[in-house]
């Protein structure tokens, strides 16, 4: 079987990394087991120095603006993916990642109100070499992602954000998982059990018909 580029997307505690997590461990068990996970932003040297930027910002006679911000997301992606996500599928590996562009048109198109012409410049300037087979976005809706936050030990520039910033970006979220046929939306509201049951039936669905295909 083909190996696949999947992504998971959704707010601030909506259950990303756990949900990376088990969908490695559901497609070991399907017998996939050559599985690479990623995170954004970060997953290379370079990436992971500008990660520290983007979510802890600059000195505070030196505030990073939320464009400085974009260009340096885009950035830490084009590190990842030239030398992380390629590479992995040109060897015959999936790769699994926590965020991708949907994060970036969400958060910094309707969250900070960025200019989409911009945005989408540097989206297909991006990942026009790579788009994910299949994205899950975890909805939840702002109450609920500030609730499972708030008691983390220490947050950063996106989780200290207000009810109206998380608000700005689940609206761009749900509109964009409305205009893409490979975004499955589900309701990370429920059980972290019945949101795996959910995934995992998607993703035994997307198995049998990828093998059909051969």
């Amino acid at each position: 079987m083909s190996n696949k580029f999947i992504t998971i997307e959704g707010l601030d505690g909506a259950g990303k990394t756990t949900v990376v997590y088990r969908i490695t461990k559901y497609l070991n068990k399907c017998g996939i087991v050559n599985v690479v996970t990623t995170r954004e932003p970060g997953g290379t040297p370079v990436a992971d120095l500008l990660r520290v930027l983007i979510k802890y910002g600059g000195p505070i006679n030196d505030p990073i603006d939320s464009i400085s911000e974009l260009l340096m997301i885009y950035t830490a992606r084009f590190q990842l993916i030239k030398n992380v996500i390629k590479p992995a599928l040109s060897k015959g590996y999936w790769v699994i990642g926590d965020r991708y562009d949907l994060s970036s048109q969400a958060y910094q198109g309707g969250g900070r109100g960025v200019d989409m012409l911009l945005l989408h410049a540097l989206s297909n300037k991006v990942t026009s070499i790579l788009y994910p087979d299949l994205i899950f976005y975890l909805d939840i809706s702002p109450e609920l992602s500030i609730s499972r936050i708030k008691n983390r030990i220490m947050l950063d520039c996106f989780e200290q954000e207000s009810l109206i910033f998380f608000a700005r970006v689940r609206s761009c979220y749900k509109k964009l998982a409305s205009e893409k046929k490979n975004v499955i939306m589900i309701d990370a509201s429920q059980s972290l059990e019945k949101v795996s049951a959910i995934i995992y039936r998607y993703l035994d669905w997307w198995l049998i018909r990828s093998r059909r295909k051969l």
